[in-house]
């Protein structure tokens, strides 16, 4: 496989991965890394939307590497956000799906139960920059439990909550808050997670924008691919916000020893999975949303930006995961990992290069809820993708190289293939004790299509 594109080079040569974190005339990197909620693969200018404006992130993009096969470790929120924090998949952690979940109670499986919050065991990030110097700062959203499973409670020094809001008022206050914490800690090392709550729905934007877009849209003219206007405002708000704290960064000279990441926490939300609602976006060439564990469901935008450092205008099209921040940042940082806490993820260290490439096989999910999707797992490995559904051992094979809308199962054609990738998936549950779904005694075909809510708390792995 092609690893990447050079668009342009870099004036300096990049260093070695050993360099980057021993290199003398670099002081221990800042962090930012900005996260938003449901940001689709096709949402921004610099990947291929035509009526979303993102200039500031489009810019950013240019800066640095943009990565075009990046996924997030779940197609929903709450557990690809552990998996951020802690370098491990969903399954290792046993939190996956979004807290505090839903289920069908007439489905043909009952899914199983889940951690409702970060397990207080887990040696997160901002705990383990905090051996090395780092002040940690968690604002806006954070999904990953109540009382006890708090930022706080997690090892972040700042906390700044939000609102469960996607106004602009909402998202420029996280972004005040985050500049006034770069402000007051920027004479030494610090983390900033910076975690929006847009574009979430409801969509919630300002007037003029939502116009501004509505005039976009041509009367007798076929719509652009993308055509909601409150949720193209929505995007613009996020744009304006991101380019704020890049030139933050460039007023405190800091942008050069900041590594600045922008990330989604699952694929764009096409339309509610009740059926309410209209439809917000659209994530062509990539297949279904949010909820599902094709490609609209799992690849996100992602960019990583660290001037004379990482090359600008570069692609890369390895595939890498949410899991992979982690050891990331730890290396950057010149962190030892804890061998009491073993990631799951790869440092992406390497990629910093031209020739770089991750030592790793494959990729896996595991989501074993129902969502736009029944119960299900998935593994990638180079260009083949395989998707094993739980209610009746259904196998989808896809050759993304080949067919990213994944249109064609070659299953059936190719089953030697199928059954090798099933069963790697398979020994990956196995190896980290996925929770698996079990058949539903009160299945009734006629209701199974109803949502419910699960009270009961689920026990701690």
């Amino acid at each position: 496989m092609t690893r990447r594109n050079f668009l342009a080079r870099a004036g300096a040569g990049v260093l070695g991965a050993s360099a980057l974190v021993g290199a003398a005339p670099k002081a221990k990197p800042n962090f930012v890394f900005i996260l938003v909620d449901d940001l689709g693969w096709a949402d921004l200018g610099c990947y291929g939307s035509t009526y979303h404006e993102s200039p500031n992130i489009d810019r950013l993009a240019t800066q640095g590497l943009r990565f075009t096969d990046a996924y997030a470790a779940c197609p929903v929120c709450s557990p690809t956000r552990a998996s951020i924090l802690t370098g491990k998949y969903t399954a290792t952690v046993n939190l996956t799906d979004f807290i505090p979940g839903h289920w069908r109670p007439y489905a043909k499986l009952v899914v199983p139960k889940f951690n409702q919050n970060l397990p207080a065991d887990e040696v997160t990030l901002p705990e383990a920059l905090k051996a090395a110097g780092y002040t940690s700062a968690c604002v806006g959203k954070w999904h990953l439990g109540g009382k006890g499973s708090q930022p706080a409670d997690h090892g972040f020094d700042v906390v700044v909550p939000g609102a469960a809001s996607r106004t602009d008022k909402q998202t420029s206050g996280l972004t005040d808050a985050g500049l006034k914490f770069i402000e007051s800690h920027k004479d030494k090392p610090f983390f900033l997670y910076l975690s929006y709550h847009t574009v979430h729905i409801p969509l919630e934007a300002r007037k003029e924008l939502v116009e501004k877009y509505r005039a976009k849209l041509t009367p007798g003219q076929a719509p652009p691919q993308q055509c909601n206007p409150a949720y193209a405002a929505m995007i613009e708000a996020l744009d304006e916000n991101v380019g704020r704290v890049m030139a933050k960064l460039d007023e405190l000279k800091l942008a050069d020893n900041t590594v600045l990441i922008f990330f989604s926490d699952n694929g764009g939300l096409i339309k509610m999975y009740t059926g309410q609602g209209g439809v917000v976006t659209s994530n062509a060439p990539l297949r279904s949303e949010k909820g599902s564990l094709y490609e609209g469901g799992i690849r996100v935008p992602l960019v990583i930006r660290w001037p004379g450092i990482v090359p600008p205008r570069t692609l890369c099209n390895v595939p890498v995961s949410s899991v992979d921040f982690y050891p990331t940042m730890l290396e950057l940082a010149g962190v030892r990992p804890d061998p009491k806490h073993a990631v799951d993820g790869a440092s992406l260290v390497p990629l910093f290069e031209p020739v770089g490439t991750l030592k790793r096989d494959a990729l896996y999910w595991h989501y074993p809820h129902y969502h736009h999707t029944a119960p299900c797992g998935a593994i990638r490995a180079g260009d083949w993708k395989l998707i094993e559904f739980f209610e009746d051992g259904a196998l989808e094979l896809y050759n993304l190289k080949r067919d990213i809308g994944e249109a064609r199962n070659l299953a059936a054609a190719m089953p030697e293939r199928a059954a090798e990738l099933r069963k790697r998936l398979d020994d990956w549950r196995k190896a980290v004790n996925a929770q698996m779904p079990t058949p539903n005694p009160d299945h009734d075909p006629k209701r199974a299509g109803e949502w419910g809510r699960r009270a009961s708390p689920a026990p701690k792995k």
